[in-house]
């Protein structure tokens, strides 16, 4: 038998690290050099042209197809001097990546003459397949018709020999078909909203900015090991596996030194995400060994999820050249930590005003704690939806886990603001508030500087935590676009927003001043909003318990909990913001359901052919040695000579012989499970078979197969092991 174990840990152990030398341009010469911004538009596009562009992009104009012409015009000539044959619409499907199709720029003229095109039409629309994506039903098969439009607050960029344009996807109808278009929709929504309720502090605010700084986290394996674990080329995680004896106990992997080789992968990596516009700035070891994280500094919204997705592109394309594999999976490995992408989200005003950051004054802290409070409504209000917004067939395998947030929303706070919130409750509405965004803390040590403490904490057991300026949404999985989170989080402020203004307004309206109209529904929101608020540790099942009683949404399966999207506070809040329609709620909800199947079904089927073609004939090659040295002893010392001699060994057959068996029994009662659950029509209802009779029988053959691996000749195991994918350099 073959051993494709040991020659992929050979190939694995043959590779070198790639140097990659520092470059010697400085940093302002090469950052965003690949990208059409504002300063290079100004090279290559007319003057009156840039002032009707910038004039759309900045008050959300709408622009015509002549604008586009010329700006299309001086998009193609800086692309082609930057290495550019062919264009594409970049859109983000709901497959949860990006999509193109890639177009040259050729055409001919009146005289037949081949030449260099690129149009104006061709810049703001293209017509990809609506039909070949996932759509929950808009369209049909036979109705092919979809348009992706160019999204101008996005700039468009070159990558390798096209220029990548980011663009919204629709179905002919309209209904939106990508995350993009709805998370456009939220921004303006929030925009709106939050700017109505800025304006009681500060008649200056014009328009309010949605930023989100996300955490990429991810594991690095080895290219060979990856190509030789059928799981991973497939599902993009281990299906079997029994964990090692050292994994990450002794926490020495977390913000341990970065092993050369990564070091080079991750110093490319940087070189090119800069080149492309992407602010990247820390990196580091994650607690998981062979896990680690990269960040940027914050950007607006759209942008950075833009970003996000083409960084994770750039990773996956980087990686290979350096003989890895990038593994974005939330949970590839059973017994250690999963990858989120912690999603730092906050909002800003034209006046440089974070509305998150405790202000210097009780007027400026009455408009932090005004905002802080609405996001606990919101919070509250929509918690099962924004579970909803990040649940998927991967990430439910970290969700939970005690090394991710649970799988119940919930707000941490810390002790300050906690304690702040609880004296405003119960204040004098005739004082004012004062928070202090920062204490100082002195350690007592000479040559150790004062330190500012921030006025919280961290959780890491917390999936939504205020975290000093900022909110962190902890419980977006890695592997994840970011949109879908972004924009249940901004609609579902935006409404409530609204919700504030108008109890407000009604008080003014009534006769109480503007200033205790404030306080008045502010005190009522601290009030209604404890529920939502919990400090503690988020994995204790005192917790679970607790949030039950809170009424807080506790379902663990992902089909159920993907129900939010459907219930009637979600459609309300969708349809009134203008995110979503109703048809759009419901494509979306088909969309998540069919994705959760059709990955379990897949993983179901490599499970079922890794134990029929890898584990099962190797212990039985084992077992096959044993019965040989027990055949042999017995020819030796006679059959009664060797019940002691060879107890041991009669037991390990026996135990491999009912292993076997019992494995090959649940291998088949799983897969007649299966194509029950893929004759089931409804896209919920076969989902939820899965989740409910595949997923266990997946469990416990996993259980029996690992048993299995730690029995059998290390020499006979075909797969390579965790302590090669984890621990190879």
């Amino acid at each position: 038998m073959k051993n494709y174990r040991f020659s992929a840990v050979e190939r694995a152990w043959e590779h070198k690290p790639i140097v990659v030398s520092a470059s010697e341009e400085k940093l302002q010469t090469v950052f965003g050099r690949q990208v059409f911004t504002r300063e290079r538009m100004r090279d290559y596009i007319a003057e009156q042209t840039l002032e009707l562009l910038f004039d759309a992009i900045d008050n959300n104009k709408p622009i015509g197809r002549a604008l586009a012409g010329s700006v299309a015009i001086g998009m193609k000539k800086w692309a082609i001097e930057n290495g550019a044959t062919h264009f594409t619409h970049w859109f983000q499907p709901l497959t949860g990546g990006t999509a193109e199709k890639q177009d040259a720029f050729f055409g001919f003229d009146k005289q037949g003459r081949v030449m260099e095109e690129f149009s104006g039409s061709e810049l703001y629309q293209q017509e990809p397949d609506a039909s070949s994506f996932p759509n929950g039903g808009i369209r049909n098969t036979f109705e092919a018709r979809g348009y992706s439009a160019w999204d101008p607050t996005s700039p468009a960029f070159v990558v390798d020999d096209r220029l990548c344009i980011p663009t919204i996807f629709v179905a002919y109808t309209g209904e939106a078909l990508d995350y993009k278009t709805p998370l456009l929709r939220s921004i303006e929504a929030l925009d709106k909203a939050a700017t109505d309720v800025c304006n009681y502090f500060d008649k200056n605010v014009k328009n309010v900015r949605s930023n989100l700084g996300w955490e990429q986290e991810y594991f690095l394996v080895d290219k060979a090991l990856y190509c030789a674990r059928p799981d991973l080329v497939m599902t993009g995680r281990t299906l079997i596996g029994h964990y090692p004896a050292k994994s990450q106990q002794l926490d020495d992997h977390y913000f341990g030194t970065i092993p050369e080789r990564v070091t080079a992968f991750m110093t490319e990596l940087e070189q090119e995400a800069h080149k492309l516009g992407i602010p990247v700035k820390t990196r580091h070891n994650e607690v998981a060994p062979n896990q680690f994280e990269l960040a940027p500094i914050y950007e607006e919204l759209n942008l950075a999820n833009d970003h996000n997705l083409l960084i994770m592109s750039l990773m996956e394309k980087i990686a290979h050249k350096h003989n890895f594999q990038v593994l974005f999976h939330e949970k590839p490995y059973a017994g250690v930590n999963g990858s989120g992408k912690h999603c730092n989200w906050s909002m800003s005003t034209n006046t440089g005003v974070n509305l998150l950051s405790p202000g210097k004054n009780p007027y400026s802290n009455l408009q932090f704690v005004t905002f802080l409070v609405n996001i606990l409504k919101a919070v509250q209000r929509h918690n099962g939806l924004l579970k909803a917004s990040i649940v998927s067939a991967t990430n439910a395998h970290r969700l939970g886990a005690n090394e991710a947030p649970p799988a119940i929303i919930s707000i941490f706070l810390g002790t300050t603001l906690t304690q702040a919130l609880n004296e405003i409750e119960h204040a004098d509405l005739d004082h004012g508030i004062i928070i202090n965004a920062k204490k100082e803390m002195k350690l007592g040590v000479a040559h150790i500087p004062e330190i500012l403490l921030d006025n919280t904490d961290r959780n890491r057991t917390s999936p939504f935590a205020f975290t000093g300026n900022r909110f962190e949404f902890r419980a977006v999985g890695s592997s994840a676009n970011c949109g879908a989170a972004m924009l249940a989080l901004n609609a579902a402020v935006a409404e409530q927003l609204k919700y504030f203004k108008e109890e407000v307004d009604a008080l003014i309206a009534g006769g109480e001043s503007k200033e205790r109209a404030l306080f008045t529904i502010i005190r009522k929101y601290i009030t209604d909003t404890k529920a939502i608020r919990f400090d503690g540790n988020g994995y204790s099942d005192e917790w679970k318990a607790e949030a039950a009683v809170r009424g807080l949404d506790c379902e663990t399966s992902a089909p159920l909990i993907i129900d939010n999207y459907l219930g009637e506070k979600a459609v309300s809040m969708f349809e009134r913001v203008g995110v979503l329609s109703l048809a759009e709620l419901r494509s979306r909800c088909e969309v998540k359901w069919q994705n959760y199947s059709m990955k379990l079904q897949i993983e179901s089927r490599v499970l079922g052919d890794m134990v029929q073609n890898h584990a099962l004939p190797a212990a039985q090659r084992y077992q096959s040695i044993l019965l040989d040295n027990v055949k042999k002893m017995q020819d030796i010392f006679g059959k009664e000579g060797i019940t002691d001699l060879a107890a041991e060994d009669i037991d390990m057959i026996r135990k491999i012989g009912n292993s076997n068996n019992r494995i090959l029994h649940l291998v088949a009662e799983m897969v007649a499970l299966r194509v029950k659950a893929n004759h089931i029509t409804d896209e919920r209802e076969r989902a939820v078979a899965f989740h409910d009779t595949v997923v266990p029988k997946m469990e416990e053959i996993r259980a029996l197969v690992d048993e299995l691996e730690m029995i059998v000749d290390d020499e006979l195991w075909t797969l390579p092991k965790y302590r090669e994918l984890l621990f190879i350099r």
